[in-house]
């Protein structure tokens, strides 16, 4: 029992996160290229293209294109579509849509891993609220990513921005079961799971220079979902929409260090 009690989040050197930076500008940079071409009549596949290209371009490989056999560089969710959404030729942005846009990209051993929502024109006010308050429950969440903190300390944090948000937007607002952030570094998905709510004080104990994903989902109905036949796309149960903002994360000394910054 003491061994799990004191068990930590392996961590990286600043070299390291150097490194891991290096790939998450590039993740970056792809997320910023798609979400200026997310206008109506663009495909989810010509997103993907694009992304692909904004990765390779920089030297990097894109991380999710054959990962356990997903055909994308991106995985790309519109509307009631939560996550994994595989990209289409037939599924065309029109004005009003949410997009979430999920992206990694390998570089020199090292993996960077982030998502945005994008407004397709101009959104209906609740899925504005929603898309925004997601946005907000990741950076608030993040804040707990220090060294010190344990695992669900982080969880925690992202459940009471989530409610704070309620009352911020004015709106209700589901935290997707069953999914959440993980650890990452020279592979996307590695221990441990990150969940998006809960207790905290539990779980390893976060280190300087520990590394996790950090990825709230948010609906504006039901907490739970179905994945579709395909075995990649996850939707609402309900219908609802969803939205989804992640970043890679380090715990240093001066605080939470974002891993894959992007321009506003």
């Amino acid at each position: 029992m003491s061994f799990r009690r004191n068990k930590k989040i392996v961590a990286r050197t600043p070299k390291e996160l150097d490194a891991m930076q290096a790939a998450g500008e590039i993740v970056g940079e792809a997320l910023v290229a798609c979400r200026e071409a997310a206008k109506p009549g663009v495909t989810t596949l010509e997103l993907d293209a694009i992304a692909e290209k904004t990765i390779r371009k920089a030297g990097a490989s894109p991380t999710f294109k054959g990962y356990e056999g997903f055909p994308g560089s991106i995985c790309a969710s519109v509307n009631d579509i939560i996550v994994h959404g595989i990209p289409s030729d037939e599924i065309v942005l029109k004005e009003g849509d949410l997009i979430s846009i999920d992206c990694g990209a390998t570089y020199k051993g090292w993996v960077g891993d982030s998502a945005l929502t994008v407004e397709v024109g101009t959104v209906a006010a609740d899925a504005k609220a929603l898309n925004e308050a997601t946005e907000w429950v990741l950076m608030e969440g993040l804040q707990a990513m220090v060294p010190g903190n344990r695992l669900t300390d982080v969880s925690h944090a992202l459940e009471m921005a989530t409610r704070a948000a309620e009352k911020k937007w004015g709106y209700n607002f589901g935290i997707v079961d069953g999914y959440g952030g993980h650890g990452i570094g020279h592979e996307m998905h590695e221990d441990p799971y990150l969940a998006n709510e809960g207790r905290g004080g539990r779980g390893p104990i976060i280190q300087e220079g520990s590394v996790l994903a950090i990825e709230p989902m948010l609906t504006l109905g039901s907490v739970d979902s179905v994945v579709f036949d395909d075995d990649w796309t996850v939707a609402s149960i309900d219908g609802s929409w969803a939205a989804h903002w992640e970043h890679t994360v380090a715990a240093t000394a001066d605080g939470p260090r974002i891993l894959t910054p992007r321009k506003k």
